[in-house]
């Protein structure tokens, strides 16, 4: 199809669309089946098969604990860095930003550009302090000088909180788009991706799930290049055209004015409410250092000095992909949204809005459609699955090391376990997840995937974070002060993320209203996580608070130094 007639084709159901448009709002639209894609399955079929390979390979050289949970240090900076910015470059990112710039313009730049300024927190703060006092995960950490059983049964929490939030979004887009390959039911689609999800994860561990997610990210990032310099290629190379083109369809195809249609280069809906801006603000800033399944990831490099490499490689990477699911949800506006073979009419008589085949999550799978045909489409079909598999391997990898290495082995068991035992309940836990994570994608079908991983960062922001940096920078932090502060964060961030309109409303569908207008926890429930843990600690006179601010110095020194920290060969 050439390029004029697809900036030109008249849209069919133009008399269906009502004149306003609504923001790319929590619910963008349950997939419909489409008829099967035989491009699309021949390279699924093909990718998912490699990655099988090489699971059955990783499978061979999974032996310990150690091998199952961090590859057994042996990942170069690179390599890690590389998987880092394919686990981080998830369902949600490619998917629902694209979404979200598709159905709002200048928002979707929100959502870009917070995922984007967490790494240098990371960089700075955590990457080399977490590699030289941890072995396996974050809980590792903060009960370096804590005590072990109450600070690793929260932590252990906390993170399978941010997990399942996390995992409900990587779910819902792959659920939608193996209905939009496959023409399968979404329910069955949902079930296929967790039982792959399982085999990747029990069988092939952290080296399976390392190399997963590297081959999917230069996967990724190659399609999403030639994507990106198809829609600039277009508008000749100049980002002032491609706006005002899109500008310029837009206004078409919502039936506004060219001024109205303007708006769309602005703050829009999503940033409407200030408050609301700045609490997504605080929550993608500062929910990447909290996030478990990628601090996980600083514990497969063999020092620090890897672990900083690894940050830097990872920040280039998701950097360069997060201007270009700018470009793409730009380029979808203008040639996916006025061209008839991409809309769903029958639905867009009954909402009176722009909705396309599949929902409006697979905007970016449509735009390939539109650019390279079957073939493409097939190509990012498969990539964007490969992201979905890889990420949710990484989460479940995470979740698991918190279920069978912080509950079982630490609090449970008291340490008195043994490495065949821990690794048997990993698998254990692999399997529960993976059904936990089926039933809460069937839940959550219609929720927007980027929306989703906003609330994973909100949690992980108010949870991990406050207790995280505590722990690794202020000497007074206490026991009580770090079990009272998560906790407050952690129950704080959950209550106001369900008494939301998107879970309130949309989701659960209790009430018409929500109960609070705020989209977003991370701004009431972040500084009040942090002055939890500063109050509790500094009224708590007992004996083993002021054992625990004495041993600060000595874990000081191993944060900096490295001396005494796990090595590749020492664990």
């Amino acid at each position: 199809m050439s390029w004029t007639s697809l900036k030109t084709k008249a849209l069919l159901a133009s008399s269906a669309l009502m004149s306003s448009f609504a923001m790319a709002s929590p619910d963008l639209g349950a997939a419909e089946q489409q008829a099967t894609n035989w491009h699309a399955i021949i390279m699924f079929v093909i990718f998912v098969g490699f990655t099988l390979f090489i699971t059955k390979w990783a499978a061979k050289q999974t032996q310990s604990t150690k091998d199952f949970y961090t590859a057994g240090g042996g990942i170069s900076g690179f390599q890690n860095g590389l998987a880092i910015a394919g686990d981080f470059m998830s369902a949600a990112s490619f998917l629902g930003i694209s979404a979200m710039v598709f159905s709002s313009g200048f928002d979707g730049l929100l959502y870009s550009l917070g995922f984007m300024v967490g790494w240098p927190i990371v960089l700075f703060l955590i990457a080399e302090r977490l590699r030289n006092l941890g072995k396996y995960n974050l809980s590792d950490v903060v009960s370096f000088r804590l005590e072990e059983k109450p600070v690793r049964t929260l932590a252990a929490f906390s993170s399978l909180v941010v997990v399942a939030f996390y995992l409900i979004a990587q779910m819902v887009g792959a659920g939608q788009l193996i209905k939009l390959l496959f023409g399968l039911n979404y329910n069955i689609a949902v079930v296929i991706v967790g039982l792959l999800m399982m085999a990747y994860v029990m069988f092939g561990g952290m080296l399976a799930t390392t190399w997963v997610q590297i081959i999917k990210a230069v996967m990724l990032l190659s399609g999403a290049t030639f994507m990106a310099f198809m829609v600039m290629k277009a508008v000749g190379f100049s980002f002032s055209e491609m706006f005002n083109q899109a500008i310029h369809v837009f206004s078409q195809v919502h039936h506004v004015s060219f001024e109205d249609a303007a708006k769309i280069m602005g703050p829009g809906k999503l940033a409407a409410n200030p408050i609301d801006a700045l609490s997504l603000g605080l929550a993608l800033m500062f929910g990447t250092a909290g996030l478990p399944h990628i601090l996980m990831r600083f514990f497969t490099v063999k020092d620090a000095k890897e672990a900083r490499k690894s940050v830097v490689v990872a920040t280039g990477f998701i950097g360069y992909f997060y201007l270009l699911t700018f470009i793409i949800g730009f380029g979808a506006i203008l040639f996916v949204s006025n061209n008839p073979q991409f809309l769903d009419v029958a639905k867009m008589a009954l909402t009176g809005k722009l909705e396309l085949m599949g929902g409006n999550n697979m905007a970016a799978v449509h735009l390939s459609d539109a650019l390279g045909g079957d073939l493409f489409m097939g190509f990012i079909s498969a990539v964007a699955f490969a992201t979905i598999l890889a990420v949710v391997a990484g989460l479940t990898l995470s979740g698991a090391s918190a279920i069978s290495h912080d509950l079982y082995a630490n609090v449970f068991k008291k340490g008195q376990t043994t490495p065949e035992s821990e690794l048997r309940m990993s698998k254990i836990a692999t399997l529960g997840l993976a059904i936990f994570a089926m039933v809460l994608g069937i839940l959550f079908e219609k929720q927007n995937v980027a929306f989703m991983v906003g609330l994973a960062f909100s949690v992980a922001s108010c949870a991990n974070f406050p207790v995280l940096v505590l722990s690794m920078f202020w000497k007074g932090l206490t026991t009580r002060g770090a079990v009272m502060g998560g906790l407050v964060g952690l129950v704080m961030a959950v209550l106001l993320i369900v008494l939301s309109k998107a879970v309130w409303v949309d989701t659960l569908k209790i009430a018409e209203t929500p109960v609070i207008s705020l989209n977003g926890p991370a701004i009431i429930a972040m500084p009040l996580s942090f002055f939890c843990c500063w109050f509790f600690s500094i009224t708590d006179k007992s004996a083993r608070a002021e054992r625990e601010r004495k041993a600060f110095d000595a874990q000081f020194v191993r944060s900096v130094t490295g001396i005494g920290a796990s090595g590749a060969s020492d664990h």
